[in-house]
């Protein structure tokens, strides 16, 4: 059986903004860096054998927090990168809107319909995301592994586990650098923990 810790990294600039970040290799702002050392914190008592993340930087600077913690190396894992919103990446959503308001009224509405021009789908996520899960898993049979990625690849990876379809990606929340857990035994899910945000409430009065 593999344990699996999966973060969502810490707040960037453009979350604040509500942009579409994708690929965009953006920087942990102040807050962020304190979200991630507060997930650090509370991943200190886990057993961990091993910290996956996105290559990205804001994924990378969430798992050396982590890392630093728990003494441990971080192992980039090109599976977990964000999907690639082409196009759109940089994009608000007033913006996004009069390039394509059709497309942006189905992303919201029916998400497993959308591939971003020049991009990826949801589906896309899923395979690409859930292979890495697997090689992870063989590597490890019998770790406790963590995972940082991002909003888009934690909805995805939560509703696989979950048993739903790419169709529900909105109904399972994702906050920043929240806390999520599953393990497989025998390519079987199993979810304990969805969207665990305890970690920050300390933050909240600084």
């Amino acid at each position: 059986m593999t344990r699996f810790l999966l973060v969502r990294h810490g707040e960037t600039k453009w979350n604040r903004e509500e942009r579409f970040r994708g690929r965009a290799d953006l920087a942990l702002n102040e807050t962020g860096l304190r979200q991630a050392q507060a997930v650090a914190r509370s991943l200190k008592a886990w057993p961990v054998s091993a910290i996956y993340a996105s290559p990205l930087r804001r994924t990378v600077q969430t798992a050396s927090a982590i890392g630093s913690e728990l003494a441990l190396g971080v192992v980039t894992l090109d599976g977990l990168v964000d999907i690639d919103f082409g196009s759109w990446q940089g994009l608000s959503d007033q913006e996004a809107a009069k390039q394509d308001g059709d497309l942006l009224r189905t992303w919201y509405e029916s998400p497993q319909k959308v591939r971003f021009p020049g991009g990826e789908s949801l589906e896309d996520v899923r395979q690409r995301v859930l292979a890495a899960i697997e090689n992870v898993a063989a590597r490890h049979s019998q770790d406790t592994v963590v995972l940082v990625s991002h909003n888009v690849v934690c909805r995805v990876v939560m509703c696989a586990m979950l048993g739903l379809d790419n169709s529900s990606f909105w109904h399972v929340k994702q906050d920043v650098c929240t806390l999520n857990i599953f393990e497989l035994r025998d390519g079987l899910p199993t979810v304990t923990l969805v969207n665990d945000t305890c970690h920050l409430k300390s933050l909240a009065t600084k």
